[in-house]
């Protein structure tokens, strides 16, 4: 197998969906005894380096987008989760079906904080952790 450059492992990495980009990071870890404390963008690249070893931030700067329920507006909930991420209907619809469940993993602060109030608009139920 060729080695792939940088841009053809990013270029990769776009056509996943968030689950597949999901499935992948755990079998990352797993195989490399590695925690992605960042996110995937972040991680990805350093792991070609000496050895990707997650430092330990003080201040959280990593956020994860849970929606506990959808309310009584669910159809707008699955389209503010589908604008949100890559999933397409019926995904995102299981999505929010399955609730509690994660919207978005490993996002930034401001990022996070966006998702949450785009999603609680629309009449859903979300919390940070």
């Amino acid at each position: 197998m060729a080695k792939l450059s940088t841009d053809e492992l990013l270029d990769a990495f776009k056509e996943l969906t968030l689950i597949e980009l999901s499935e992948f990071v755990k079998k990352f870890e797993e195989t490399f005894e590695v925690t992605a404390a960042a996110p995937v963008a972040v991680a990805a690249p350093a792991a070609g380096g000496a050895g990707a070893a997650a430092e330990e931030v003080e201040e959280k700067d990593s956020f994860d987008v849970v929606l506990e329920a959808a309310g009584d507006k669910k159809i707008q909930v699955i389209k503010e989760v589908r604008a949100l991420t890559s999933l397409g209907l019926g995904e995102a619809k299981a999505l929010v079906d399955g609730a509690p469940s994660t919207v978005l993993e490993g996002a930034n602060k401001e990022a996070a904080e966006k998702a949450k109030a785009q999603l609680e608009e629309a009449g859903a139920t979300i919390t940070l952790k």
